[in-house]
């Protein structure tokens, strides 16, 4: 049966395979083939991943970074396609759908939005609410090092409290969106800001949001 992260992970290795190697994404300082080899390494290499949240395993990543990112592009792209293989816990469809769905959505829209041509992508009701389940889990995490509060709202109202602090900025969006604000693509979300003008330029502004 097909998953919401499995057709974002082939939606994902469709888009690097036609934008190539060279083209730019929302992840500063990445190219297509940086953010390649970041899903591979994330998914293959569990001794150096944990380099994204362990200060000390950070050289041991960046190095095991660069190898993959010399690798041929059209290998990257056949081992994100194929998916981690039988030893990662990634292969398991559980920790997959919890763990991947965000995270090929995420880098999905970084290439897109990051091309000069691209334009909104419609998704249906039920990958939406998926989304915003996840979001809800998610959400104190990402908005931890927000300058402000933070609220994250639905157009029908249901909230979720992604930090507590004064002023509040409310962020109303659709739960795609609302997702790619909380990780700190502000700027490439198309939500509404309501609060204190001062709190809302600090928010937009600031690097902290995300995991």
């Amino acid at each position: 049966m097909s998953t919401h992260a499995k057709r974002e992970r082939l939606l994902l290795a469709d888009l690097l395979e036609t934008t190539g190697p060279d083209a730019p994404t929302l992840c500063e300082g990445w190219h297509t083939r940086d953010l390649a080899a970041h899903v591979v390494v994330r998914e293959r290499r569990a001794d150096a991943a944990g380099g994204t949240w362990i200060k000390q395993l950070a050289p041991r990543l960046e190095r095991v970074m660069a190898e993959f990112a010399e690798k041929p592009y059209e290998e990257l792209i056949q081992l994100i396609r194929t998916g981690p293989p039988r030893f990662s816990p990634f292969s398991l469809k559980q920790i997959d759908e919890a763990a991947n769905t965000i995270e090929f959505y995420v880098h999905t829209e970084d290439v897109r939005r990051a091309q000069p041509d691209w334009t909104p992508r419609e998704l249906d009701p039920v990958f939406q609410d998926a989304l915003w389940s996840r979001l809800e889990r998610t959400a104190r995490l990402t908005g931890r090092g927000a300058p402000t509060g933070l609220v994250l709202r639905r157009p029908d109202g249901r909230t979720a409290v992604a930090h507590r602090g004064v002023p509040v900025v409310t962020v109303t969006g659709e739960p795609s969106e609302l997702l790619l604000f909380a990780y700190g693509r502000q700027n490439a979300a198309d939500v509404e800001l309501e609060g204190d003008k001062e709190a809302i330029t600090k928010l937009h502004e600031s690097k902290q949001l995300g995991i």
